[in-house]
């Protein structure tokens, strides 16, 4: 930052060293509020863009010491350091000016109608959505200097985030020696540190590499045309981003054949189940033409009576391509109770619940924990496999809040019977059965919540979402946090 400085009029110039120089912005700021000058009277501009003197000669500012303290939210500063990279030229006076406020409205950032607030909200979320889209839409080629493998990108972000994006490349392609350029601004990564360079041009990026077949025919094969929705598509990747992905030259041809494909991909579609499937269905599911019987339980109805009631569900439309029902199993004394989301392939096949890979994570973690499985009850908020053939796979199709809700019928009898002093949601869809809304597992999880009834919920992941992690780092990191919620169960569980 270039030092503050005031005209014969009476208005403060600062000239900050570049557009997001935030620290620049911040010790001005400092130092002019604590000095007491008004908003009115401080005026805010880029060195590299300095207007002619409208203000005159300029005097550095005196009024405040180098080391002048001022005191603001956390929350205020991490949200500026956003908003800064917006294009807006008025963004360093609205931030001063909210900064200048807070210092008499200490809640000021609680208010969502105050016409500054509003507006500083509005510069962060432009600037989340161009960092998002800049991750989401880069496309590296590859090149070679001296005999060394490289890679380029071209992007042309809305807004100042080169240097905000930054490290999440470094992170993500840390194996690689790569330079982003963009009309903003460029960064490169030598493999141990990034650094920045002045704004590029297109023409510095090579038009294509000869690893672009190769991905144009793997986005070809992986198109499908039965989930496609035009304009959702191009409200996530608008057409102003094609011109810069390889993909790009192939959509337009995608879209026009997607009709046609959807046709061939639903003809080639199993109409029936493999024998075996028929075969394990055929035995499970009574002759029944409606639910009548299950509503029509008695109040008496022990644990096992509602189980068989149950094979013969139909208060969803799940049952009609399920292979049966799956229960849960366990002591009807349980202490605690384990709520998943619904069976698996495996599971529909056994007839028995956490009996698949996400079955066998979860045993291992409780084993660890020490907690007997054998002593737990363990069942499902949804009691039938909902999938989407797939050949000759069934793939996991999460269930709608309705079929939730229409289970949770058998949940409830369930919980009634066995009396648990404890229930834990694995996932969001037992979460949501559990406490008859949604709620946010990440932001939640590892906290207890006690329903109307009394029964305490706690809320954690699914073990199916360590399955899912491909970094090995990552997966285990997350194993040891479900298995340090294991353990909190076990203490729950004691009580």
């Amino acid at each position: 930052m270039l030092p503050a400085q005031r005209s014969p009029l009476g208005a403060f110039v600062v000239a900050l060293a570049c557009e997001t120089d935030f620290h620049g912005w911040r010790d001005a700021a400092r130092r002019l509020a604590v000095a007491g000058i008004e908003p009115a009277h401080v005026h805010w501009q880029v060195a590299d863009h300095k207007q002619e003197s409208m203000f005159g000669d300029l005097q550095e500012l005196s009024h405040a010491p180098p080391d002048a303290r001022l005191t603001v939210p956390r929350e205020f500063v991490e949200r500026a350091e956003i908003a800064i990279c917006h294009t807006d030229p008025n963004r360093f006076a609205l931030l001063y000016r909210v900064l200048w406020r807070l210092r008499q409205e200490p809640n000021l950032l609680k208010i969502a109608s105050d016409p500054d607030i509003r507006r500083m909200e509005a510069l962060e979320k432009a600037v989340d959505r161009d960092i998002h889209k800049m991750r989401a839409f880069v496309r590296f080629r590859r090149i070679e200097e001296d005999g060394i493998e490289r890679y380029l990108a071209w992007f042309e972000p809305e807004h100042f985030i080169v240097g905000r994006n930054a490290p999440f490349f470094a992170r993500r392609f840390t194996g690689m020696l790569w330079s982003i350029l963009t009309p903003k601004g460029s960064v490169s990564w030598d493999g141990e540190e990034l650094s920045f360079g002045p704004p590029a041009s297109k023409h510095d990026v090579p038009s294509e590499d000869a690893a672009e077949s190769l991905w144009l025919t793997y986005y070809r094969s992986i198109f499908n045309p039965a989930r496609l929705m035009v304009d959702a598509m191009q409200k996530e990747m608008p057409k102003k981003y094609w011109r810069n992905l390889p993909e790009a030259s192939v959509i337009p041809d995608l879209i026009a054949g997607a009709d046609k494909a959807a046709t061939d991909m639903i003809a080639r579609t199993p109409t029936t189940p493999s024998a075996h499937h028929a075969k394990v269905q055929a035995k499970h599911w009574p002759m029944r033409k409606d639910d009548a019987a299950v509503d029509d339980l008695p109040e008496d109805a022990t644990l096992n009576e509602v189980r068989e009631a149950a094979m013969g569900c139909r208060r969803c439309p799940l049952w009609r391509n399920a292979t049966q029902t799956v229960f849960g199993e366990g002591p009807e004394a349980a202490s605690v109770v384990f709520v998943g989301e619904q069976p698996g392939d495996q599971e529909d096949l056994a007839g028995q619940p956490f009996v698949g890979p996400a079955g066998k994570v979860f045993d291992a973690i409780l084993d660890d924990a020490e907690i007997d499985r054998r002593k737990t009850y363990v069942t499902n908020a949804v009691k039938h496999f909902k999938f989407e053939p797939r050949g000759k796979r069934r793939i996991h199709s999460k269930p709608n809040a309705g079929e939730v809700q229409a289970c949770r019928w058998w949940l409830d009898k369930e919980l009634a019977l066995i009396r648990p002093n404890l229930a834990v949601a694995l996932g969001a869809t037992a979460a949501q059965s559990l406490l008859g809304k949604a709620v946010p597992v990440t932001k939640m999880r590892g906290e207890v919540i006690e329903r109307d009834d009394g029964l305490r919920v706690f809320i954690t992941i699914h073990p199916s979402f360590i399955l899912r992690i491909q970094d090995a780092a990552d997966k285990e990191a997350e194993r040891g946090r479900f298995l340090r919620d294991m353990q909190a169960v076990k203490k729950l569980m004691g009580r």
